[in-house]
């Protein structure tokens, strides 16, 4: 009985992961409007190392089009801008010599349907993921069942590892939902 408590621990741990994994990716993604997270994969060379850009400067959102960098160094304002030109967020950076500004562009409907499209292939994904867990529980369980778990035990812990599957999925497609409606809002 272990071993199946176990078994299920484990798999909602781990499709936890993967809709964890899932709102951070989607938390990435330029919806039109200016957000902090965007600039999560931008890494900064300071002081001989990479560093993400949130340890090196504050970030904020002074309104819904623009973000501010503000460099807790001077010397790294070229640094950070230099990252950003190389980073894959698409916004040229402005700098003033103190702060650089980076003004979210509109989304054109095109890039709109790319930018679901994409948020699509994400779920699909992370949906994958996670009938991936609830197929490695099930084989956890018929091994245990084969090793001397009664076989009651084992049809009880697939049902609950469905439900946790399905709990899962549910979730994914919410988010799926909420971002899809953020995108195309124009």
């Amino acid at each position: 009985m272990a071993v199946i408590k176990t078994v299920i621990e484990q798999a909602e741990e781990k499709m936890l992961h993967s809709v964890t994994y899932l709102e951070d990716a989607l938390s990435r993604i330029r919806a039109g409007k200016a957000n902090a997270h965007i600039l999560d994969g931008v890494k900064v060379e300071s002081y001989g190392t990479a560093m993400p850009l949130a340890s090196v400067a504050t970030i904020s959102t002074p309104d819904a089009k623009t973000l501010t960098i503000l460099p807790w160094d001077k010397s790294m304002l070229h640094t950070i801008e230099k990252a950003l030109m190389d980073s894959d967020v698409g916004i040229t950076p402005e700098n003033n010599g103190e702060i650089i500004r980076l003004g979210i562009p509109p989304l054109t409907e095109e890039r709109r349907k790319a930018l679901v499209k994409q948020t699509r292939g994400d779920a699909e994904n992370s949906k994958i993921s996670i009938r991936n867990v609830r197929r490695d529980a099930n084989d956890g369980i018929k091994k245990a069942v084969k090793d001397g778990t009664p076989e009651d035990d084992g049809k009880e812990t697939e049902g609950a590892v469905q439900k946790l599957h399905d709990k899962y999925l549910k979730k994914v497609d919410e988010l799926i939902a909420a971002k899809e409606k953020e995108i195309m809002t124009v």
